[in-house]
């Protein structure tokens, strides 16, 4: 086994965006005549596309797109930055990168949101590919994100792709879209799933802090494809 590509998962991974995603969410409903959502409501639909959360906190699917048009009116200009890397991940990168890993994010996020994020943070230069959900129904489940890393960093066919790519992430999604794939997914505890959510969806191992990752990567996993 060589370890060479590392996907990371952005919300709930790489940064905490829990209070910018809270309050534009609340203000999306409220703008639009729904129910204020609980801050543990707005939490369990952090990470996959809003979809697939929102209709379980009571959004009905004919309302979903005015919702979520809402949300991106504050979103983008205000709630975007309403985050803060989470303590160790620039440690955790400089690491991963020391090992001559190639990194790359993964995230159901829309590019057009992750990528000023990333900017904004100063860590864009630590990935090779930024792949992340479009506006448009092309990509949105991490699974196709995931597909998508795998061709821009033209590794799609290797056909020992579980051995040399990994995922990290904070949510089931995370973990099935890499099951998807063929690749195990390390689920990390300081984001918004919990240990018993990342295990049941078939995460490898759990991380407790960025600083604890480095050493997991190179691990040997054994993982079947998820369907």
């Amino acid at each position: 086994m060589s370890r060479t590509h590392v996907l990371i998962d952005l919300d709930g991974t790489l940064s905490d965006s829990e209070p910018g995603i809270l309050r534009s969410l609340q203000w999306a409903c409220e703008q639009e005549g729904f129910p204020v959502p609980t801050e543990a409501q707005v939490r369990s639909v952090i990470g996959p596309p809003f979809e697939i959360g929102l209709p379980t906190i009571g959004i009905p699917d004919d309302a979903l797109e005015r919702v979520v048009n809402r949300y991106r009116e504050r979103y983008a200009s205000i709630g975007a930055y309403e985050n803060t890397l989470y303590d160790g991940i620039i440690e955790m990168l400089t690491a991963l990168d020391a090992a001559d890993l190639v990194l790359s994010v993964a995230t159901a996020k829309p590019e057009v949101t992750a990528h000023p994020i990333l900017d904004h943070f100063d860590i864009s230069q630590w990935f090779t590919v930024r792949a992340g959900a479009t506006l448009t129904t092309d990509r949105r489940t991490k699974a196709e994100v995931i597909d998508f890393a795998l061709r821009e960093l033209g590794i799609h066919g290797d056909p020992e792709l579980g051995d040399h790519v990994i995922m990290i992430g904070d949510r089931d999604h995370d973990v099935h879209g890499a099951l998807h794939h063929g690749i195990p997914c390390i689920g990390v505890t300081w984001g918004y799933g919990s240990p018993e959510e990342l295990l049941t969806a078939g995460a490898v191992a759990l991380a407790e802090h960025p600083r604890d990752v480095v050493a997991m990567v190179h691990e040997t996993y054994v993982v079947e494809h998820w369907r």
